[in-house]
């Protein structure tokens, strides 16, 4: 079952930062809307309340005093443009300003009766919302209704509703922006971390974290610090040991394998059951030396790679050298192109040796060596060694790399004589190098051991 694929952490916080802020200015924002508007509503009812009750005191002193004076006074009643008056006297109608029927008027409007207080609303009234306001004139029957425009009430909604939207918007973005900066800057820490973990997996035990004034971090550092010390500490000790031993075992070996060529010079001249042990001792010492011999590499391996060391070598030269010593001059299949690396030439020969070693135990022999450009990337130089065995198990193609491990399927592809240190010591040699090792399947059967390395510089 596949892990399922999420956001980076970053991307989450900086998300969650957003969303955080779009809900506290939206609830903000529509908290501001619904009071701002309300207000301006209830003050503008407020306003063409206080307008027709005084209108309506006018209308009934110039209706007593001054009958003739009426229609003068509709006109001049409303106080802004567009505003219709209607007088409704005696049952009939009197309008002034934008014609409006009255049948269109709601009934709350134009039910009052003597006493009642004035009315407001805002109604809907040929297709335009106006705040109507209604007041009674004493006599049963007799109204004043004043519908007065709404439009800068709309306009101030209008323009409020687009600046709680807009900084609403421009909150969110600020917020997420924020989380993001806070995001990368809370995780500087652990990049670092991951970045020096990074360098001490490739085998660069000098890497430390910086140690910080943060009482939490600074403890993280002096843990993670103390903790590849120790480690660098291990691995000297273990690289000094098993160089101290092959050391210790060379005499011996050497003493044992010139007893072993004179026993088996004398081959026929012993009797059968000594014939049969000389036989078994021989390639089990030979082993042993290989594997004594493979020891003191490690322990070399181990060390640093010394800047004086370093060259430019050409991989292509280097693996028909290799080649002829091994009798594969037949197997080379250069590609045209720059195969120029900065190297240790001694690590190299040993990582084209050992993959042709193992090809050989392992893997039914070599078939092919081929050496180039990477396709995929013109910075790269690529090492291709292909064997005629039945190839390595997937489950197998990590593991072999590591030492004295040969893999599941070492026993059905050769004879089982190698140390399982050889891949090993090609690992350790090309990440030393900044290079990357893997194998996988060759076209047409067998194994692929693939080494990359990068370019010389220079010849880029």
């Amino acid at each position: 079952m596949t892990a399922r694929r999420t956001a980076s952490l970053r991307v989450r916080v900086a998300v969650s930062f957003g969303l955080v802020t779009l809900v506290v200015c939206g609830a903000l924002s529509a908290a501001t809307w619904f009071l701002t508007t309300g207000y301006a509503t209830a003050q503008r009812e407020n306003a063409v309340r206080a307008r027709v009750s005084a209108d309506a005191t006018l209308v009934v002193g110039t209706r007593q005093f001054r009958p003739g004076g009426l229609p003068d006074l509709l006109a001049g009643l409303g106080g802004e443009p567009d505003t219709t008056v209607l007088l409704r006297s005696a049952g009939s109608w009197a309008r002034s300003g934008p014609a409006v029927s009255p049948d269109a008027l709601p009934l709350e409007l134009t039910a009052l009766s003597p006493g009642d207080p004035p009315v407001v609303m805002r109604i809907e009234v040929d297709g335009r919302e106006v705040m109507a306001g209604s007041a009674g004139l004493g006599t049963p029957g007799d109204l004043l209704v004043e519908l007065a425009p709404v439009r800068e009430l709309q306009s101030t909604r209008r323009f409020l509703a687009l600046l709680l939207t807009g900084g609403t918007a421009a909150a969110t973005v600020a917020g997420a922006v924020l989380g993001a900066w806070t995001a990368r800057r809370s995780l500087r820490p652990l990049h670092e971390l991951t970045a020096a973990a990074s360098l001490v997996a490739r085998g660069d035990l000098d890497a430390r974290l910086p140690t910080r004034a943060d009482p939490e971090l600074a403890a993280l550092a002096t843990t993670f610090n103390r903790t590849v010390e120790d480690l660098g500490d291990r691995v000297r000790r273990d690289a000094r040991f098993a160089g101290d031993v092959s050391h210790e075992l060379r005499s011996p070996l050497t003493t044992l394998l010139g007893a072993t060529d004179v026993l088996r010079r004398r081959r026929d001249d012993l009797p059968p059951a000594a014939r049969e042990a000389v036989d078994l001792l021989g390639p089990d010492l030979d082993r042993f030396v290989d594997t004594v011999d493979d020891l003191l590499e490690i322990s070399r391996m181990d060390q640093p790679v010394d800047e004086r060391d370093l060259d430019r070598v050409d991989l292509a030269g280097l693996t028909r050298a290799v080649a002829r010593r091994q009798g594969l001059e037949d197997r080379v299949d250069a590609v045209p192109g720059d195969t120029h690396v900065v190297a240790d030439r001694r690590r190299l020969d040993a990582v084209l040796t050992n993959l042709c070693t193992n090809a050989d135990r392992h893997g039914g022999g070599v078939v092919r060596l081929g050496v180039g450009p990477a396709p995929e990337d013109p910075g790269t130089v690529r090492l291709e060694v292909d064997d005629a065995g039945p190839g390595v198990a997937r489950e197998d193609r990590t593991e072999i790399f590591e030492r004295f491990a040969r893999g599941s399927t070492a026993g059905r592809r050769g004879a089982g004589t190698g140390s399982g240190l050889g891949l090993a010591l090609v690992n350790g040699h090309v990440r030393r190098h900044g290079g990357r090792v893997w194998v996988t399947d060759r076209p047409g059967g067998g194994a692929r051991f693939v080494v990359e390395l990068p370019v010389a510089e220079d010849t880029i």
